[in-house]
Order: structure tokens, then sequence, then C-alpha cells
């Protein structure tokens, strides 16, 4: 997926880091933005050959070692194209 939406280009232009590979799908950190969200999930479905993509907060409370998150927007059954 890394490799579809641009490689180490997409990193160096968004300011995206900490790329995990979940298998069938990507996530990673994003740089700030006006939406506030924190973390990415691209999300790979091969039965309808479309991705999911999740946006959303990640918060850790170091008073409580709560870890909570938020979502923040959510787009579904998108073609690899318009990644």
């Amino acid at each position: 997926i890394l490799e579809q939406i641009g490689g180490r280009r997409f990193a160096a232009m968004t300011g995206s880091k900490d790329f995990i590979d979940m298998g069938n799908g990507l996530r990673m950190s994003l740089a700030r933005n006006k939406t506030s969200a924190n973390r990415l999930d691209i999300i790979y479905d091969g039965g309808a050959d479309l991705y999911n993509m999740r946006f959303y907060r990640r918060t850790f409370s170091k008073k409580t070692f709560e870890c909570k998150t938020k979502d923040i927007e959510t787009h579904e059954g998108i073609y690899c194209d318009m990644l």
C-alpha cells in the first residue's frame, strides 16, 4: 500500500511517519493538520478489491495510562488510484 500512495515521497510531502504493516493494511502517524487526526489506517478489502481509510485521534494519558481513540473521518470503498 505504501508503494501505491507514493512510497517515501508521500512521507516527505505529508510528514507521515511510523509506518506499520498490518498484513491487510497500513497504519501511520500523521503530522499536524486542520482535522486534528494524528493516525491513519488504510485497510485493503480483498473481496471487493477496494480500500477503507480511517482517520482518528489517539491520545495517551500519562496520569492514568489510558489510551483513547476518537474517530475523525472514515472513507469506505476507495479505488487504488484514489488513494
